[in-house]
């Protein structure tokens, strides 16, 4: 980690909604009490249409960094997961390091704080199948609101924000060793 990584201030939810504004892309966002998890945001988000994601931050024994993106209900193994990305093994990056290069806390992890990965470290990877849903629901980088955008719109933020995300695909087996 640079002294730069380190000193800069992280984006906010007004920064983050400027930037997709400059894109000209259209959000929509709700708020509603802070959701941490999964089921929380289930029970909370009432009728709230479209795709419903759940983001992994990861890293490996050589301190790579990935932010996966995913279906809410897709099964995950962290293994597997390891060797899609041809990463190695896998574990949860702490806190905070997620704080550090993604400029977010645990609970409110979503493809938008890429906008805070100046530096090109964190890999994106996408589930394939949340492209299908249109829209899906993020955290505007906080986790007590919820912001739909389209798909198309979100791989282009993340293009401008440096980042081509790697598409996953789950249905298809993962590879042997």
């Amino acid at each position: 980690m640079s002294d730069v990584t380190a000193a800069r201030t992280p984006a906010t939810a007004a920064d983050l909604f400027a930037r997709l504004d400059e894109l000209g892309i259209r959000t929509s966002t709700v708020e509603h009490p802070p959701v941490f998890t999964v089921e929380e945001a289930k029970a909370l988000r009432g009728t709230l249409p479209g795709g419903h994601i759940k983001n992994l931050f990861l890293r490996n024994k050589k301190g790579e960094m990935w932010l996966v993106v995913a279906e809410e209900d897709q099964a995950i193994d962290l293994k597997e997961l390891g060797a899609r990305l041809g990463a190695g093994r896998l574990s949860f990056g702490s806190p905070d390091r997620l704080m550090t290069y993604l400029g977010v806390v645990p609970g409110a992890v979503t493809p938008f704080a890429i906008i805070n990965d100046r530096d090109g470290a964190v890999r994106v990877a996408i589930d394939k199948a949340l492209l299908a849903l249109d829209p899906m629901n993020c955290h505007p980088l906080t986790n007590d609101r919820t912001t739909a955008i389209a798909p198309g719109d979100l791989l282009i933020f993340l293009a401008a924000c440096g980042h081509e995300p790697r598409l996953l695909d789950f249905s298809e087996p993962p590879p042997t060793a």
